[in-house]
């Protein structure tokens, strides 16, 4: 049985411990409510970007050719997949891994290739051998916000990976999108080709939804322009709604840390008071009994 020495040292490394989690706790509250104002500005325009380039792009004539749009074959992806460069998170980097597991799995016939966003994705699939990590991106969402030109490097990065690799079929992202402090969802997001369809089922039957452009320039300006656009808003989306969900994750994890500590520290002060009640007792009967011998 450990003595009363060593249950106050551990004690006291619980209580040092407890701090420590309190103030990530405190310090996630804080990035977080930054990186949720971000993602709720961003929303929008990218929901909308994403709605009217779908709308001109079913709106071009077959005969329209552009490397962001054309079809191709469906035997090798690229997968983007935005995770954390730190842990204390619960489960957010093991649920995206598992996702970029099942993606794999699911497409076993594929060629895949992964594209890391963060060092936790990397170092998960670093050491699988079916997955060839192709490219890494590391310290973007470690320090709790990432800039459009971040974003759009990485943009760039996919895009001249899918126009200059000919045998690059698609595109696809992994991220978890930022529902609430308790939930994330991880969301497996087609990035390239760009569909000429539109997807949204509401829209197409709303017949409001269909909108008449009037085009001032040719289709190959107004695409050159828009469509590497769109790749970059849709990859800083997903970026900013990773850094939310990674705080909001790690605050509950940390909160959730906190809490067990706390009960750790109640179990050990109630053991450590009956190890002390016992020894008092013993040392009152010893006293007694010697007293006792004495007489």
């Amino acid at each position: 049985m450990a003595n009363l020495l060593d249950i106050r040292r551990r004690i006291k490394s619980v209580k040092n411990t407890q701090q420590i989690t309190k103030a990530m706790k405190m310090v996630s509250a804080a990035k977080l409510k930054r990186a949720q104002d971000r993602v709720v500005a961003a929303r929008p325009f990218a929901g909308k970007m994403s709605d009217v380039i779908g709308n001109l792009a079913a709106q071009t004539t077959e005969d329209y050719s552009h490397p962001l749009l054309d079809a191709r074959g469906d035997s090798r992806y690229l997968v983007v997949l935005v995770t954390a460069d730190k842990g204390l998170a619960g489960a957010f980097n093991t649920n995206l891994n598992k996702a970029g597991t099942a993606f794999t799995r699911e497409n076993a016939g594929k060629q895949i290739e992964i594209l890391a966003v963060g060092r936790k994705g990397r170092d998960f699939f670093r050491r699988r051998e079916d997955v060839k990590i192709t490219g890494e991106y590391l310290g973007l969402t470690g320090k709790g916000r990432v800039e459009y030109s971040e974003a759009a490097e990485v943009a760039r990065d996919v895009i001249k990976r899918f126009t200059e690799d000919e045998g690059i079929d698609k595109v696809f992202i992994i991220y978890n999108e930022f529902k609430s402090v308790l939930q994330q969802r991880v969301v497996v997001d087609q990035l390239l080709p760009v569909s000429r369809v539109e997807d949204n089922a509401e829209a197409n039957a709303d017949s409001s939804a269909a909108v008449d452009y009037v085009y001032e320039q040719p289709p190959a300006e107004i695409f050159g322009q828009l469509l590497p656009r769109l790749i970059e808003t849709q990859i800083y989306r997903a970026m900013l709604e990773s850094i939310a969900s990674e705080q909001g994750a790690r605050m509950t994890a940390m909160d959730s840390a906190s809490k067990n500590a706390g009960e750790l520290i109640g179990t050990l002060t109630l053991n450590m008071n009956r190890i002390r009640q016992a020894a008092i007792t013993k040392e009152i009967i010893e006293v007694v009994s010697g007293a006792a011998a004495a007489v």
